[in-house]
């Protein structure tokens, strides 16, 4: 009855910067007839939006580009430019509370505000393991960005004493000789 697609890449750019490019497209199986903007037959986009963010190494946002393809509404795209908003905003704890707070309710697209929760995700997921390989290369050893986030990265976690020995707070193995 209803597909969701959503796809997110990470790309680093020649000036350095990442862009974070996410695109959401709803599809039905059935004919939909009563749109605003006409008809859209089974298999074409309900909704089909774009949103690209440019970061920093710190997931700083310094550029969006939003743009609604395909929605129910001729005015759908029309609330696109509200997602400059974001510029300025740090992709970290918080992210998701703040950008509701900007862009939620009539302030925004409730799908590309949906977007941004995977796109995060990717940022993160693109940006952190080069950060990492860079801290590790100048000497740098800091708390993990990730310690504590889930089951596997706890402090107590057998990969925390493997990886982190310096975080890990489980048990400490003892010998006996």
């Amino acid at each position: 009855m209803h597909r969701r697609q959503v796809e997110c890449i990470g790309y680093r750019r020649d000036d350095g910067l990442w862009d974070i490019e996410g695109h959401l497209v709803d599809t039905k199986s059935y004919d939909l007839k009563d749109l605003d903007r006409g008809p859209a037959p089974a298999g074409q986009p309900l909704h089909e939006m774009w949103l690209r963010l440019t970061v920093d190494d710190d997931l700083n946002v310094v550029g969006v580009e939003a743009s609604t393809v395909w929605g129910p509404y001729n005015m759908c795209g029309d609330i696109t430019p509200n997602f400059q908003a974001l510029k300025g905003l740090a992709i970290k704890g918080g992210w998701t509370q703040k950008t509701r707070e900007l862009l939620g309710g009539t302030k925004g697209c409730t799908h590309l505000l949906e977007l941004l929760g995977p796109m995060a995700t990717t940022a993160f997921q693109t940006i952190y393991p080069l950060r990492s390989r860079r801290e590790r290369e100048q000497g740098v050893r800091k708390r993990p960005g990730l310690l504590d986030s889930c089951h596997a990265w706890a402090a107590d976690s057998p990969v925390i004493a493997k990886r982190f020995p310096e975080f890990y707070t489980g048990p400490k193995k003892t010998t006996t000789g």
